[in-house]
This record gives structure tokens, sequence and C-alpha cells, in this order.
């Protein structure tokens, strides 16, 4: 019986647990693939590293490049991350006639076309299901399943460390760099946090999801991004008046036949399917025309979670190798342009410190409207030198909204605008 023989880029904590199953778990995998997998190299930086598995010392080796360009490994799982040598590495591996399996949001995200070119060139796969919110199956029913619907929708928790940040603020009235070190003390966030509190690693997978769903090819940098550091505890706590939580969201939507794809921190009712999601749990929800609505959820990152979604896609990359196929490639037949975000439809909360005198409401109302913005509800909080009107708009381009926010700072009235943020998910 043929022997499929994989080799695994990078031994860190998705890595050293995709070693582990494919070690501890080879007589299931091989019933399940139709033939043995067997692991044959394992390249890292140094040899000497500590690692969460032991690898037998013969699987080891530094020389990646030597590793995937040898012509006899059947698939190669990318566990790197980054641009470079990543990308080189696996267009090799492609050149060379092995399938790949990645979890590399960062790179499919800027440059997946070059790879999606390459393995179609090279009638190879590339699966990357481990690369948006871990071991949740997103990509695969996005590709697949709902291939014969109409996605209009895609609105997604996808970063751990953002959510959990988030949530402690809601539940412990914490502010945000107190809740950032309570992460960092539990493993949640890296000791630099700013790929994730400002928004990057989200952005990177709403671009692969937002091409997944719309069909066409979106890159990280057409990805409208805000991250959560500026969040306060009065945002949330203004929040929780309105029965809603805060949350960092990556949305993807269709307007008009194109596509706006942006991730910023946004209010949802407590109704909402997502506002449930808890600590550093991810969860997307999916709108389509005929499936209807759809809720995806689990644990979003992690070692073990992860390399789960690792084992899925190589197992179905090893079948095709068997079968000499290839699953479903890139498809961006609809070659979607991308809105600005400036054009983008939705809705603002603002919180404004006004003088308290006759005729402010008056004049906020009538700077939302020169602006053709329309005001859902108001309300004024405080009296005298600690008057706030709070104000929640109904949908206008972000364009006009911004614009109204410059407009009011610009009054004589207002002493300051001391919270914007946008609302999601609210009946208008």
């Amino acid at each position: 019986m043929k022997r499929l023989k994989v080799a695994v880029l990078g031994c860190g904590s998705v890595g050293s647990q995709v070693v582990r199953l494919l070690t501890e778990q080879a007589d299931d995998l091989a019933a399940r693939v139709g033939a043995p997998v067997e692991l044959v190299g394992v390249a890292v930086r140094r040899l000497d590293a500590p690692r969460e598995v032991e690898v037998a010392p013969g699987l080891l080796t530094t020389d990646a490049h030597g590793l995937v360009s040898g012509g006899e490994v059947d698939l190669v799982v990318e566990l790197i991350g980054g641009i470079e040598p990543a990308r080189s590495l696996i267009l090799t591996a492609l050149e060379h006639g092995a399938s790949v399996v990645s979890a590399n949001k960062a790179l499919l995200a800027e440059d997946g076309s070059t790879l999606f070119e390459a393995a179609e060139k090279a009638g190879r796969d590339l699966y990357y299901e481990a690369a948006v919110a871990g071991a949740i199956p997103i990509l695969r029913p996005l590709r697949e399943s709902l291939a014969g619907d109409t996605v209009t929708r895609v609105l997604g928790i996808v970063n751990g460390t953002t959510n959990f940040v988030l949530d402690k603020m809601d539940t412990t009235g914490a502010g945000f760099t107190d809740a950032l070190e309570e992460a960092q003390e539990l493993g949640y966030a890296e000791a630099d946090p700013t790929a994730d509190v400002e928004g990057f690693d989200a952005a990177a997978k709403a671009a692969i999801l937002a091409s997944l769903a719309f069909h066409s090819r979106v890159t990280v940098a057409d990805v409208y991004r805000e991250g959560i550091s500026e969040v306060t505890a009065a945002d949330v706590a203004s929040a929780r008046e309105m029965d809603a939580v805060v949350k960092l969201l990556a949305i993807c939507e269709l307007k008009d036949g194109a596509v706006a794809a942006r991730v910023h921190p946004a209010m949802i009712p407590r109704s909402h399917p997502l506002a449930s999601v808890r600590e550093a749990y991810n969860a997307v929800f999916v709108e389509s025309e005929a499936a209807g609505q759809l809720m995806f959820y689990g644990p979003g990152a992690g070692g073990s979670p992860t390399a789960s979604a690792v084992l899925g896609d190589l197992v179905t990359v090893a079948r095709n190798r068997l079968a000499e196929t290839r699953g479903t490639g890139e498809s961006s037949y609809a070659a979607r342009a991308v809105l600005p975000m400036g054009e983008t439809l939705t809705r603002y909360h603002v919180s404004i410190d006004v003088a308290d005198r006759a005729g402010v409401l008056a004049a906020v109302a009538t700077a939302f409207s020169e602006h053709g913005v329309s005001i859902q509800t108001v309300r004024q909080e405080g009296r005298d030198d600690d008057a706030q009107l709070v104000v929640v708009s109904h949908r206008a381009t972000d364009r006009q909204l911004a614009d109204t926010v410059e407009h009011l700072r610009g009054m004589e009235i207002v002493r300051d605008i001391t919270s914007v943020m946008r609302v999601e998910g609210m009946s208008e």
C-alpha cells in the first residue's frame, strides 16, 4: 500500500500538537485516509529548543528548503507563520509535487493569489481551514457546503484575545489595561499584543472570509481596521445601559454588488447570538439567501484545537492524493470591487459632552440633519457641567457619520466628543 509522506514546517504550539496527533493517531488516520500517513520530517529553527511534545531526533531538521524540495514528500503542513520564508517554502513544495496544508492567515490574506495560482499550475491542493477561527469549521462550509447558495453577510468574533479583554471589561468593569494584563497572565495574549488588540489578526481573517464568501479576491489591504485599545470602561458601561455589549467584529457583506470588509469594535444587543460569546472563544455568524442565518462557535485558537483543523485538512488532501484528484481551488469568478469604508453603511453611537442650556438638542439634531444622518434615539445624561447627550443614529454611510462627528467637534456648545462607536445588529 502506498505510504503518504508528510513534512511539517514549524513545531511551535500548533506544530507540536500536529506532530503528536500524527503519531498517536497513525492507525486511525490510515483507516480514514485509506493509506498509511508517515511523518518524514519536522523543520525547526533550532534543534535544541524546548518543545511541548517529544519529537524523534531523526525527524528534526533545520533545512526546511531541503525537506520540501526533494520531491519525495506528498504533503507539506506549513505552520511557520508570517510572510517569508513561508511563502517561498510553500511555492517550492508545490513546484516539487507536494500538496499543502497551511494555517498562515497573514500570508493568505496578503498574497493568497500567488499561492492559489501555483497550486492550480501544479495540480495540487492548498487547504487552510486552520487559518481562521482555530478548530471552528467555517472555511469549508463557505467553500463547499454553501457553494450553491448566495452568502450576503459574514459577521464574526475571530480573535480570542480581544474577546477575552472586552468580556472582562463588560463583566468586571475593568479598564482596557487591566483586562489586557489579565489576558497576558493567563496566556491568552502575547507579550506584544499589537497584532491582536489593534485588529491586524482579525483583518487578515476577514480578508479570507470575504474572499471565500463572495468569490472575489480580497486582501488584508482592502479591509478597514480599528482595534480595541481606545475602548474605555465608559464605552462598555454605555453599551450596558443600552442592553448591549462591545465586541471586536469582522464584518464582510455585499452592497450593490460590491464587497465591504471591515474590522472594528461595535456595540451589539445582548439578544444577538454573538453577544453570548465569552472569554477567548470565537464565533462566526453567516447570512445567506437560501439557508438563512447560521452560526459557527468554538475555541478559536490554541495548539490542540487548531491542530484539529489542520488534521482535518490533511485527511482530505491525503484522500485526494490517493484518488489522483484535487479539491476545490480558489473561486474568484465574481471579481467584485471592494467598497471603501466611507461608502459602507453603518450606524454610530456618539456621546457628546455639551453645555447644559436651551437649544443644545436642536443644534445637535441640526448637525446630524445637515449631513443626511437621521437620529434613532437621543437621551441626556447628567446636568450642568456633567451634561451629556447620547445619540444613536440610523444607518448612513460611514463618511456621512464621520463628517457629522467632525462637525460636532467644532461646535461652540460641544465641549468634547467622549465616545464614538459603531452599532451593529440593533433594529431600526
